[in-house]
């Protein structure tokens, strides 16, 4: 259903002088607090009061309204409203979210679809069921989603060299970074064919660029290491694995596992278990005021066994590594952001090195321990 207003109202809270730890614990509260996707809303909105000129805003919205460039859309309108007041007008929307997904619904259908179904029929043949990778611990019946993270700071130096490279090989600094991650896993796993998920955003056109709403989607990239090749061939192989991608990006992954129909199981998730994010979409910070910041919420999940974002500032690369605590301890993941960083400095130093020619410090100690065959279940 769709309904001409949904009113949101601000909830308010006083919590005169309350510390940084007693405002996050109740932010993480109202953010852990389930969405009724059946009665709505899917968005909430809350004020803590801690003084008179001190307040904490939170906005809590579901994935399936909205995705990361949409709240660097609502964060630039908040900011726009607030400064201005009640002169404040925006614009109007060329288009409405619903017109996009009448069009989708019309455009992907018919030879279109089919044309691009093929497509990954073909890259997803016979694709490994699982990434199996040297876990500290088993593989649960049921995943508990707990999660932690760790994240290491690259030098502005070695980003810039990075980014060089990237523009010599007519690459982009995502297929740089996919390049060394896919290694990384490479060297865990004891596999030369890797599958990675990576979200893509979905808005191909301008007048989607201002919209609020869910056109985030994930694509397979299926990564080949065999031969022994160099890391400049390797991130070729990476360019054209990614572009390929991007070329038939329209199908929602929904419907991939629909066509492709993988085996299921409870303990993991299909297709892809480890996933790669570049974050450069659209970014607007709110700044209500000049003296304006925002808290990091550490949400203790993870969706998947890992979940590499890595974010381009002006002092660096930040890699942060989200992982299941069900799976690693913090220690694994730290090294396997240690050895991240030191073939990312090898690709800026020298990307004709073979990949049995690495240097790694850090290798895989602990020992694979493979989910048990009976937890893989038959399509449904």
């Amino acid at each position: 259903m769709v309904l001409p207003d949904l009113p949101v109202k601000l909830q308010t809270a006083a919590l005169p002088g309350a510390t940084d730890e007693v405002v996050q614990t109740r932010l993480l509260g109202e953010v852990r607090r389930p969405f009724d996707l059946q009665r709505g809303p899917l968005l909430r909105a809350m004020l803590l009061q801690l003084a008179a000129d001190d307040a904490v805003l939170l906005i809590s919205m579901h994935h399936i309204i909205s995705d990361g460039w949409s709240m660097g859309v609502l964060c630039e309108e908040l900011t726009e409203l607030y400064h201005a007041a009640d002169a404040a007008v925006l614009p109007p929307l060329p288009v409405q979210y619903v017109d996009y997904a009448l069009w989708q619904r019309d455009w992907l259908s018919g030879a279109e679809l089919q044309k691009q179904i093929r497509y990954w029929r073909e890259q997803l043949h016979e694709v490994p069921p699982v990434l199996e990778l040297p876990y500290d611990r088993p593989r649960p019946v049921v995943p508990s989603y707990r999660g932690a993270w760790e994240q290491r700071r690259l030098p502005v130096e070695l980003t810039e060299q990075l980014q060089t490279l990237a523009r010599s090989t007519n690459s982009t600094l995502y297929m740089v970074l996919l390049t060394a991650f896919n290694v990384v896993l490479a060297r865990y796993s004891g596999r030369e064919d890797i599958v990675v998920g990576s979200p893509v955003a979905g808005r191909q056109r301008s007048e989607l660029e201002s919209l609020i709403g869910f056109f985030l989607n994930t694509l397979v990239m299926r990564n080949d290491l065999s031969g022994n090749p160099d890391l400049r061939s390797l991130l070729l192989r990476a360019r054209e694995t990614a572009l390929g991608a991007y070329q038939h990006q329209d199908v929602p992954f929904e419907k991939l596992l629909e066509e492709l129909q993988p085996a299921r199981s409870l303990s993991t998730a299909p297709l892809v278990q480890v996933m790669f994010n570049l974050h450069n979409e659209f970014d607007r910070p709110l700044a209500l005021t000049d003296e304006s910041y925002g808290f990091h919420l550490d949400r203790g999940t993870a969706k998947f066994d890992l979940n590499l974002a890595v974010a381009e500032g002006s002092r660096g690369l930040l890699l942060a590594l989200e992982y299941s605590t069900d799976l690693f301890a913090a220690e694994t993941v730290s090294n396997m952001l240690t050895m991240l960083a030191q073939v990312l400095q090898q690709l800026a130093r020298d990307s004709s090195v073979r990949l049995s020619d690495l240097p790694f410090a850090t290798t895989a100690a602990p020992v694979r321990i493979p989910a048990p065959p009976a937890l893989l279940a038959a399509p449904t």
